[in-house]
């Protein structure tokens, strides 16, 4: 599935318009071709959207999703990403109000809903509930094997989560399609696969079986392109962080396109947990990935670099302090030109 282009969308973001959980709803106003009509935040009722969040599509704000009605949405996304992925108390009686309204709704937070009677007893004929988080089926454990493609396998890393892995990564396969190239997008996450229609959430799959799921999907379509772009989840460098490492194994990148917020010098979440300086995480992305040579030198190409929170200058200023200190290419692909990582990934 995927979110339908014909079906009118409300997001449901409380807190998440200018909040740090509204990954999700954010993502899919940035990049979806979906008609969505309204978001509801009850914190940003009322104001305008492209000047909370720079993104440049005017939907109104409303505070409730009875207040949504006005705009006939027609299904219902909830667009926060909290950690630990569990649904907030108050937003069942706004998932139960959209029910009763008639519409459908799609969850990509581990709470499952599809299957709890209450919420199934205010289903309409037509309606459903979309669970984006589960995992496939028939999966195996890895083999490497993705080593054997003949395309090229650009994953996405991090110094922490949340930080625009999934962006940077949509925005190098655009970069690619303009050059001509035979380009997929594999989404790993629950708004790649919203996005996509295709792909695995990760975080989904039990952990023995998370690298075989990733290789399976990279087997699916890597012999019939020439890049694969692969988002990337979590970071080597986050206490709580599964998801890295079988992406690495499973995809067995032929190069690795590091994304940081530019002037973060510690886990958002875990301010113990210091970030590196860049070229000590380079070095330990490049060394993981390939294990003292058990599956080659994959290179870290690029660096993509977070500044949303930045006015231009001081992001180009960023860019430029960045290329000196790690000798790579680098920009923010989202605010200016994928290009220039693009560049970089062709020259490894």
């Amino acid at each position: 599935m995927r979110l339908p282009l014909n079906q009118r969308i409300a997001i449901l973001l409380h807190e998440g318009v200018s909040g740090p959980h509204g990954k999700t709803g954010l993502s899919l106003l940035r990049y979806s071709e979906a008609p969505i009509v309204v978001v509801i935040d009850r914190e940003s009722a009322d104001k305008s959207l492209p000047e909370l969040t720079g993104i440049k599509r005017d939907v109104p704000i409303v505070a409730s999703v009875t207040e949504s009605l006005d705009y006939k949405p027609e299904v219902l996304v909830i667009g926060i990403a909290p950690g630990g992925g569990a649904i907030p108390d108050e937003y069942w009686l706004e998932i139960k109000n959209a029910l009763e309204a008639g519409m459908s709704l799609v969850n990509g937070l581990h709470t499952p809903l599809a299957n709890i009677p209450e919420l199934n007893a205010l289903l309409k004929t037509g309606q459903l509930i979309w669970d984006v988080r589960k995992e496939p089926s028939n999966l195996s454990v890895a083999s490497g094997i993705a080593r054997t493609l003949p395309c090229r396998r650009v994953l996405t890393v991090g110094t922490d989560m949340a930080i625009g892995k999934m962006s940077t990564s949509l925005e190098l396969h655009w970069a690619s399609k303009l050059r001509g190239w035979r380009s997929k997008f594999l989404a790993t996450g629950q708004t790649g696969v919203m996005l996509e229609g295709d792909g695995v959430a990760l975080d989904a799959v039990r952990v023995d079986f998370a690298a075989g799921a990733v290789e399976q999907i990279v087997m699916r379509y890597g012999k019939n392109y020439d890049i694969l772009h692969i988002e990337g989840q979590g970071s080597l460098l986050h206490p709580s962080s599964t998801a890295t490492l079988p992406l690495i194994r499973g995809s067995q990148p032929t190069q690795l396109v590091l994304v940081h917020r530019a002037g973060q010098t510690h886990n958002r979440n875990h301010p113990h947990v210091p970030i590196p300086p860049l070229p000590k995480v380079i070095q330990l992305y490049e060394t993981v990935a390939s294990a003292g040579g058990a599956f080659g030198n994959v290179p870290v190409a690029a660096i993509a670099l977070n500044t949303a929170h930045l006015d231009e200058l001081t992001a180009l200023e960023a860019i430029t302090q960045t290329t000196a200190e790690t000798g790579l290419p680098c920009t923010d692909p989202v605010r200016f030109d994928a290009g220039v990582l693009l560049d970089g990934v062709m020259k490894n």
